[in-house]
């Protein structure tokens, strides 16, 4: 079983993509109109086919797959998976519509900013415009007056949703809130180029402000005390800045400006073992987010 409930509707669905446990979730709300949010990438999708059969649910009986953004671990499997899902329409903001149906500048760009993580999540097919639903703010009918809120939620994105789903109160924050290690029962910072941390943290203002009772990261898992983490990450987010800020005056390498991370930040001085031997979040975590703060503390500098 790789499937588990973890609220009133509500199951996630473990993807072992690229045979990693805890790396990405899938969810089903199994309401009147069932909706997934996130499809995985490409090379998980049979590992999502095989949870929705778990849960005795009719592939035809699915009526949305919800991705928070295009990005190849959230949403790079969706054009795969609707070959098998004959009446979902896919929820996405109209910023990622064009990558959808034509995926080939976002799996180049993923092949530039991943390298060989892009290979272990597999290459996106394209989605057919007609089952592609644009959205940026709203409420999607669930059925039998339940509605899934939609809120705009930018920073580690240009496109990145947000949901709040209305049996629980919980939000499914994308990357908004960073990465969830339920193994530490710490948050990470997420935080690829092209980052922009006011808008991420005008972000997070919107999330507190829905007061969630929990958060549901697609990486990864059911997190509690979701207010509270969400003020946490903002401090965090503030931290890193810092101290970039001074390790790009100061002209020091990512390794050096990495290296005083791992130090005035207690929370990764808690994971670095585990963060550095693991195969993808040594290149995402320790390179590639630090990139996207330096990228950020540059372009600022210039304007």
């Amino acid at each position: 079983m790789h499937t588990k409930k973890i609220g009133t509707k509500l199951f996630q669905v473990e993807l072992e993509t690229g045979g990693f446990k805890n790396l990405i979730c899938s969810y089903v709300i199994k309401a009147n109109k069932i909706m997934l949010v996130e499809s995985g990438p490409t090379s998980s999708v049979p590992n999502l086919i095989s949870g929705l059969e778990e849960l005795d649910i009719p592939f035809e009986d699915v009526q949305y797959v919800a991705i928070t953004h295009i990005h190849l671990d959230h949403g790079g499997g969706v054009g795969t998976l609707l070959n098998f899902l004959p009446n979902a329409k896919v929820i996405v903001h109209p910023r990622g519509m064009p990558h959808l149906i034509n995926p080939d500048r976002l799996w180049m760009s993923a092949q530039g900013v991943l390298g060989f993580v892009s290979e272990i999540f597999g290459k996106p097919e394209p989605v057919p415009k007609e089952r592609i639903i644009p959205a940026a703010e709203g409420t999607f009918d669930l059925g039998e007056g339940a509605k899934m809120k939609i809120i705009e939620t930018l920073g580690h994105a240009s496109h990145n949703l947000s949901y709040q789903e209305p049996f629980n109160g919980g939000v499914f924050p994308g990357d908004a809130a960073g990465t969830y290690f339920p193994e530490f029962n710490v948050v990470v910072p997420t935080t690829p180029p092209p980052f922009h941390l006011e808008t991420a943290l005008t972000s997070l203002d919107k999330l507190i402000s829905l007061q969630p009772t929990s958060l549901y990261y697609s990486h990864f898992g059911k997190a509690t005390d979701a207010v509270q983490r969400l003020k946490d990450y903002k401090i965090q987010l503030q931290l890193w800045a810092s101290i970039t800020t001074q390790g790009v005056k100061e002209n020091w390498s990512l390794e050096q400006i990495r290296n005083k991370i791992m130090v005035e930040d207690e929370v990764m001085g808690r994971v670095a073992g585990f963060v550095s031997a693991h195969r993808i979040y040594s290149k995402t975590v320790l390179e590639n987010c630090i990139r996207g703060f330096i990228e950020y503390i540059k372009q600022k500098q210039l304007s």
